[in-house]
């Protein structure tokens, strides 16, 4: 795909946009299409819906980007590149489905844009506001990447491992971006929502949960699952797709009466 002169890798699983509703799946901060690992086949199966993913510029096989990126990265992709994105897969109906960054990404995009395609929005350990315990974890990461074999895993599914681990690190580590704050997106979103969080999270506490609890204004689902960390569609797949699965089918259901 080809936005702004510039290419984005992409990936579908199940029928087209045009034969079946499609549930768009937006990436962490270092991940990408590949990094899906298994779940969007999953998902395709046990929905029936199409499954289309993408990596941002910057990640995967999809072109780089200029660093450092701005503190405001996650709203310009939301704001600037999702909307081209949609357009150019022609989804006529689906879910987002946004994991950590690609969560607050897909709250921002909710909140801000009136789009009738979107039936319903699933986050999955989305940030609304930055925690230590986030920042601390961050810390941490870059001193795996630096001096452990961070870097070597993550440059087998990124085309220049150096610009997406960071563009992303730099940026959360950044004093400027403790500023991060999403909850007047939060409150805006139209659509059903269903937030799910690891019990384990170390990139963040269930509190990210309560502000959506407090602040949404429509149907919102939150759970805090056990046995799992930052990655529950990884690491409790199961019950991620027995909490996903019924979510979608109910909105899109409700969204084609």
């Amino acid at each position: 795909m080809i936005i702004d002169g510039r290419a984005i890798e992409t990936q579908w699983w199940g029928p087209d946009a045009d034969q079946a509703p499609t549930l768009v799946l937006l990436h962490e901060g270092l991940g990408c299409v590949a990094l899906w690992r298994d779940f969007p086949d999953a998902l395709a199966s046990a929905t029936g819906c199409g499954v289309f993913a993408y990596s941002r510029f910057g990640y995967g096989a999809s072109d780089p980007v200029t660093l450092p990126r701005p503190m405001t990265y996650m709203h310009d992709e939301a704001l600037s590149v999702l909307p081209r994105v949609l357009d150019a897969t022609r989804v006529r109906r689906g879910v987002l489905i946004g994991h950590s960054d690609g969560g607050s990404i897909a709250t921002i995009y909710a909140g801000a844009v009136r789009d009738a395609r979107v039936a319903g929005v699933v986050l999955i350990a989305a940030h609304f506001f930055v925690e230590e315990i986030n920042i601390a974890s961050i810390a941490d990461i870059k001193a795996n990447y630096e001096q452990g074999d961070l870097r070597q895993r993550l440059a087998k599914y990124h085309r220049d491992v150096d610009v997406a681990f960071r563009g992303w690190n730099d940026a959360w580590l950044d004093p400027r971006f403790r500023a991060f704050d999403i909850a007047d997106h939060v409150a805006r979103i139209q659509a059903p929502v269903l937030a799910l969080q690891g019990a384990d999270d170390p990139y963040g506490t269930p509190e990210q949960l309560r502000v959506l609890e407090r602040l949404a204004s429509r149907q919102v689902e939150t759970w805090l699952m056990p046995d799992a960390r930052h990655s529950p569609q990884l690491e409790a797949k199961e019950a991620t797709l027995a909490m996903i699965v019924p979510f979608v089918r109910k909105v899109l259901m409700k969204a084609a009466a």
